[in-house]
């Protein structure tokens, strides 16, 4: 039993890779939200709801969300649940020691899994966009579900209120001489969320563009900066070549 719990806070859908489409479903393009303040504001807030309840952010404090867009005062009111100080990082609200008691280790730290999860599949944000969107039913597992991205996972559906429940739907094909399942790219509802289907696709979208800013705060600064820094080296390049050229002309 032991090992079961150490094995479900461990894993958590997020410590092994996924295989790319020849071995496994295909990931899906996550949308590029990083510069969208409403969007980021609303992945934070799923973030903090859904996902903080076991994982920590350690590298990120609460005083950053500003950045996006939020005001202190908003930030006290909504997304500190775990601390009462602004200044904190994203601790986890389960207490480190009872976990460690419980489980032997405590839940990985989700700051930078948006960049950890690259691959022949695609991005890490690609990975995290599919594997959040392709849970389904299996009662054969311990946890009662199971994903396409990553088979038999041990972290449960968390969202599951929001996107309902969902079977895939398979078509059978002949490799090598054996019938085996294959993915549609269809699913089935079975029952519904609290979220119509466009409307998961659209708050996943929000968390996995927050993960990726959370990952890199700065990293709008750094593109605009950069951009600024090219256009320097390149007007002073101009300049540069037209002190050379003067300076040589009477050089026979």
């Amino acid at each position: 039993m032991k090992k079961l719990l150490l094995s479900l806070i461990l894993s958590l859908g997020f410590v092994s890779g996924v295989q790319a489409s020849s071995e496994g479903v295909h990931w899906d393009k996550a949308p590029n939200k990083v510069n969208d303040m409403a969007s980021l504001q609303n992945g934070a807030k799923l973030f903090v709801n859904h996902c903080l309840n076991c994982h920590s952010a350690a590298y990120m404090r609460y005083n950053r969300l500003k950045d996006i867009g939020l005001t202190e005062a908003q930030i006290k009111e909504n997304l500190l649940f775990a601390t009462d100080k602004v200044g904190e990082t994203m601790k986890a609200a389960i207490d480190p020691k009872q976990a460690k008691d419980w489980f032997g280790a405590n839940p990985p730290d989700l700051t930078v899994i948006a960049r950890s999860r690259a691959g022949s599949g695609g991005t890490g944000a690609d990975y995290l966009y599919t594997y959040l969107r392709t849970y389904y039913r299996d009662e054969t597992k311990a946890t009662g579900w199971n994903n396409l991205a990553m088979p038999n996972v041990a972290m449960p559906h968390v969202l599951w209120e929001l996107q309902g429940e969902r079977k895939p739907i398979f078509n059978e094909v002949e490799e090598h001489g054996h019938k085996v399942q294959v993915f549609s790219g269809k699913w089935e509802q079975v029952k519904p969320g609290s979220m119509t289907p466009l409307q998961y696709d659209q708050a996943i979208g929000d968390l996995v563009g927050y993960m990726q800013w959370m990952a890199e705060p700065a990293q709008s600064t750094r593109v605009r900066v950069g951009v600024w820094v090219l256009l320097f080296l390149l007007m002073f390049a101009v300049v540069a070549w037209r002190l050379n050229a003067s300076y040589w002309k009477d050089v026979k």
